[in-house]
């Protein structure tokens, strides 16, 4: 141990050791990290409304936090009192009514010649009927995951009471020349995260609202249901447009041809303005991601950690977008000094 080439061989063998570690320690707590970076995307979205707030309200951040959270439990007791029974109900009688439009439409297959298995169908309605089951249970407060969800909010709340507090801790574990990269860094990605978080609501509130208005007027069944599943799965690109349209026409098509004829035309309706609006007014001021990579983050996402990766995937990609064009950008500065 007194020879300096065996010290120095220890501390390598350390090292290989201790990143190990982290890395197995790292998968058996993903979940728990998960959680924790769901409170940061959450703190975010609270931060986000008290910016907005603080352009028509001139009141201490505090405050305008306290507003943001006051207006989002009045919203969600809004939802439980007049709309909560309805909305369950709704859930309950959606399962059944879909798994019998879906052998409807495989029963006119069938007679048509296509030649799909019944059991290839049952297996994807069962599959689509446990993602939207969990979304539905959510919405009548009976879903299995409350208690991470209320950690999240909670977390959330510490982290945008105190940022600069968690930022400091952070920093202090990092170099003192790497802190104001790092400060640099989570200054982008908090700016860019809350304009994709906005983008989000934005337009949840605008399919959501529209659909629902929609299909009410021209007295579609569960449209209150239908309206708001198709603005929370507005929060999953790519994955929660088609989805609560099949849904939207299942259900309309239960009415009649033409209930499910209109059901299609509001469904391409509302994602034309959605696509051609929202969206690219929103890509213009946050990151430009691929589709193709984050549907591939989603699926891996959703397939490790159910619908809470599915739902977060699409911010961590950003971030992870961020600070590989940070580090890209560090790169680049450092190779021009040198030359």
């Amino acid at each position: 141990m007194r020879d300096d080439l065996v010290r120095q061989e220890i501390k390598r063998a350390a090292v290989w050791i201790g990143m190990a570690g982290l890395a197995a320690l790292a998968v058996y707590l993903a979940h728990p990290l998960l959680v924790i970076f769901g409170g940061f995307v959450f703190a975010m979205l609270i931060d986000g409304g008290q910016r907005l707030l603080g352009r028509v309200l001139p009141i201490r951040r505090t405050w305008r936090i306290a507003v943001v959270l006051l207006l989002t439990v009045a919203f969600l007791a809004w939802v439980v009192e007049f709309a909560g029974s309805q909305i369950m109900s709704q859930a309950a009688e959606m399962p059944p009514l879909v798994t019998a439009q879906a052998q409807r439409a495989l029963d006119w297959a069938s007679a048509h010649g296509l030649t799909m298995g019944r059991s290839d169908v049952s297996s994807l309605l069962q599959q689509l009927l446990g993602g939207v089951g969990q979304v539905t249970q959510a919405l009548g407060g009976l879903f299995g995951g409350v208690t991470t969800l209320l950690i999240i909010v909670i977390l959330g709340i510490y982290f945008v009471l105190e940022p600069d507090l968690y930022q400091r801790g952070l920093a202090w574990l990092l170099p003192a020349e790497s802190r104001e990269y790092f400060h640099g860094t989570t200054h982008r990605m908090g700016r860019t995260l809350r304009m994709l978080l906005a983008g989000r609501m934005l337009g949840m509130v605008v399919e959501g609202v529209c659909t629902w208005i929609a299909l009410a007027v021209y007295g579609v069944p569960m449209a209150a249901l239908l309206g708001l599943l198709t603005g929370l799965l507005v929060f999953l690109p790519n994955i929660g447009a088609p989805i609560s349209g099949l849904l939207m026409i299942l259900v309309g098509f239960s009415g009649g041809t033409a209930m499910g004829i209109y059901c299609i035309i509001v469904y391409v309706v509302v994602q034309t303005v959605d696509g051609n609006v929202i969206v690219p007014m929103v890509a213009k001021r946050t990151a430009d991601l691929a589709p193709a990579l984050v549907l591939g983050a989603q699926l891996i996402f959703g397939v490790l950690f159910g619908i809470l990766g599915l739902a977060l995937a699409d911010p961590l990609v950003v971030m992870l977008k961020i600070a590989l064009e940070r580090q890209a950008e560090h790169n680049t500065r450092r190779d021009e000094a040198t030359e």
